[in-house]
């Protein structure tokens, strides 16, 4: 069956359920998404979000993080925190059978989560020893200097492990205040696909919302990348040049125009083989072994990015074919046969987006949170296929803040 939507009310609060059934296995997953919760709730210190995800991953305070981690694998429960860049997820999955006992621990964990010093040192050693690995990790270092670029000033320009300064200078405070802040009902939506009744679900998590505290919603703030194209070259010890660069992209995520977005850079650069960057800087210059180009629309940002890696000697070849690609786009549009092209790929290749109860499930919960109507995809998907080659084209030329390009550049010493 089709995933569907319906609120839950909880201290005068509707919090949205989606849910579908799934009877094929005896399984049951449930998530709790947190709204305004993930990275760009790091307003203090960066990295904050994850770092209390780890946390919560750490078990309860009762039974620490071993004895609570063995009770749930002596049932096959699996309870797990993450955090996205705009939201903070706990997820519960199970046995059908074991749905009782694995909402028990997921309401033991939110109740008593594991804020003892010793969780808190175990998760900063952690996290530090990831963050002193990424020292070589040359892509990691590209990306995140990126988005300091194009950001600049805002939240979105730290990276959300954190930086080396702002996870030292983590307290147990600071995770107990993002914990509070956070973790509460009006943020709160929740995700069930499985083995089980829609009315089951209701009575088994309106029970456990009750005891979460109301908080205070607050909407995801947008953030704008500079304008100004901004460079910054790292030297590091490195046998290639490693090239990202981004730009501006004025369309929000609710957008009219968003699927011939979509279209636009499937063409430009995330179609693999046949994209343009592709064709021009691996097969005919020869410059890389692959050049992507994707767009990244949320409520908290919007814009276009890309990267690849090339030769040392061929850096300044490479980052003026990016230029001059994208300008070429920008200027002439695509061909007849592009846009047909990527019509056949990505109206049949929909059935493999909405195999699995996951993805449809994520499908739902995306059109919702982006306050779209139900179904909004299958529409999007009837647009493109109608889609002509001058709205395209008059879409793309319309568009020439892509043009106002920053890269982060990694190369030799």
């Amino acid at each position: 069956m089709a995933a569907t939507i319906e609120d839950i009310k909880v201290k005068d609060t509707n919090i949205p359920l989606i849910f579908e059934q799934d009877k094929r296995l005896p399984l049951v997953t449930i998530q709790f998404i947190f709204k305004n919760s993930g990275s760009v709730a790091d307003t203090t210190k960066a990295g904050l979000a994850k770092f209390s995800a780890k946390v919560m991953n750490e078990g309860t305070k009762k039974l620490g993080s071993s004895a609570f981690a063995e009770e749930l694998e002596s049932k096959a429960i699996h309870i797990s925190a993450s955090t996205g860049k705009e939201t903070f997820v706990i997820e519960v999955g199970c046995l059908k059978e074991e749905l009782d006992n694995g909402l028990k621990y997921f309401d033991m964990l939110l109740k008593d989560p594991n804020l003892a010093q010793d969780a808190i040192d175990k998760v900063k050693t952690t996290t530090l020893g990831s963050l002193a690995r990424k020292e070589n990790d040359f892509d990691y270092i590209a990306s995140s200097e990126l988005n300091a670029l194009l950001f600049e000033g805002s939240v979105l320009a730290n990276p959300s492990l954190g930086t080396v300064e702002s996870v030292k200078s983590i307290e147990l405070e600071d995770v107990k205040k993002f914990l509070t802040d956070n973790l509460v009902i009006s943020k709160l939506m929740v995700v069930v696909g499985g083995d089980i009744e829609a009315e089951d679900v209701k009575t088994k998590v309106t029970k456990i919302i009750k005891s979460m505290a109301v908080g205070e919603n607050g909407e995801v703030k947008n953030y704008s990348v500079t304008k100004e194209p901004k460079e910054k070259i790292v030297k590091k010890e490195t046998e290639q040049a490693y090239i990202y660069f981004g730009s501006p992209y004025n369309i929000s995520v609710n957008s009219e125009d968003y699927y011939k977005a979509r279209v636009a850079t499937f063409i430009l650069g995330s179609s693999g083989f046949g994209s343009r960057l592709m064709e021009e800087i691996r097969v005919k210059r020869g410059l890389a072994y692959s050049a992507y180009a994707r767009i990244d629309v949320t409520k908290s940002s919007s814009c276009m990015s890309g990267h690849l890696q090339t030769k040392l000697d061929s850096l300044e070849e490479a980052k003026k074919t990016v230029k001059d690609v994208v300008a070429q786009f920008v200027k002439e549009g695509v061909t007849k046969d592009e846009l047909e092209q990527t019509k056949k790929f990505l109206l049949g290749s929909e059935p493999l987006r909405v195999e699995t109860m996951s993805q449809r499930l994520n499908r739902t919960f995306m059109e919702y949170y982006n306050s779209q109507e139900l179904g909004h995809s299958l529409k999007e998907l009837e647009l493109i296929g109608k889609l002509s080659l001058k709205d395209l084209n008059d879409f793309i030329k319309a568009h020439k803040e892509i043009l106002d390009m920053s890269f982060a550049i990694v190369t030799k010493l």
